[in-house]
């Protein structure tokens, strides 16, 4: 173990199958799961673009290409009335054919997509295509000094600026005033072992930023999103094969419902983007390492989320579709 890392528990996954099977072993009928409860709108396919560089093996400084792959993402309405999408991108590379995807299959994730619909509420912009592409953002050039990656942002609004987490390790801040114009923050910490996929909820006065090292989910925690705990903590380990992917974390009724995808090379039917997303629930948002999974879900790099109404969606990019879509979220 790193000794960075403080363990809270231990213990086997007892409500995960062999297979990757969730068995959804529910304590009381009285406590929810969550449900896709209705099918996946395509919103945003992204459109051709001219690649900034800098020049990768199969990609050149200026060139336009065609086809662009969105991946992990963050999803959230702006104080412009609009939605907004942001997240990892690059040009298609060659050999890209589900499920052989070749090599370099994530080739040139330097830049972020940013998709925007219509001014109005969620459920007006749930319709094929009405999410359109808004200049990409944060590309090599625009954080000098960076690693040319950059990779799963999440963002959140503070004080009237939206802030982004972004890897990969160290993981970063930039921010916004619009959410088109970004401005790099600096690191905020290196992690023994990388992190990637981060996540921020705010809980019982504090923020608590959650992100993949390994085959584990670990979390600091914060008071102003700029100074993090010097001791992360384990909250969740896989026991079985394969590496846990974006991860979602949020409060249901009282409890936390940790949601991640899996990626274990097994899926040959998606290849590198596996849409398997299990459900984990605990009363600890620290800890789900004894927390059983109540539900298995379709989705790849979910965002979890709430529209005007208080209603619940659920995001998955590159499954069904290319690009990104969005399904209503039920708890039953």
């Amino acid at each position: 173990m790193n000794a960075n890392i403080t363990r809270i528990s231990a213990g086997a996954l007892a409500a995960v199958g062999a297979a990757w099977t969730c068995v959804a072993a529910m304590t009381s009928t009285n406590i929810a799961a969550p449900k896709i409860s209705g099918p996946y709108i395509h919103v945003y396919n992204p459109g051709a673009d001219v690649f900034p560089g800098p020049d990768s093996e199969h990609f050149k400084t200026g060139q336009s290409y065609i086809d662009w792959v969105p991946n992990d993402h963050a999803i959230l309405k702006g104080a412009d009335g609009c939605w907004h999408a942001l997240g990892i991108t690059h040009p298609q590379p060659p050999g890209y054919n589900p499920p052989h995807y070749g090599r370099g299959v994530h080739e040139a994730e330097w830049l972020l997509f940013h998709a925007v619909a219509p001014a109005g509420k969620l459920k007006a912009q749930l319709k094929n295509g009405v999410w359109h592409d808004a200049r990409k953002v944060l590309t090599p050039a625009e954080r000098p000094g960076e690693p040319r990656e950059c990779y799963a942002p999440f963002i959140l609004r503070k004080d009237g600026l939206y802030h982004m987490i972004y890897g990969p390790d160290p993981l970063r801040m930039a921010t916004s005033p619009d959410l088109y114009n970004w401005k790099p923050a600096g690191a905020l910490f290196a992690q023994a072992g990388g992190a990637r996929d981060p996540g921020v909820i705010f809980h019982d006065g504090r923020y608590i930023l959650f992100y993949v090292t390994g085959n584990a989910i670990l979390a600091r925690t914060s008071s102003d999103l700029r100074n993090w705990s010097t001791n992360a903590v384990e909250i969740f380990r896989m026991r079985r094969g394969g590496d846990p992917e974006s991860p979602s974390l949020v409060e249901h009724d009282g409890l936390f419902y940790l949601f991640w995808c899996l990626w274990d090379a097994t899926d040959a039917a998606n290849g590198a983007y596996d849409q398997r997303t299990f459900v984990f629930r605990s009363a600890n948002p620290l800890d789900f390492h004894h927390a059983p999974c109540v539900a298995e879900l379709q989705a790849h790099a979910p965002e979890i989320f709430r529209d005007e109404d208080g209603d619940w969606f659920i995001s998955s990019a590159e499954w069904p579709k290319r690009g990104v879509s969005i399904a209503p979220l039920a708890w039953e």
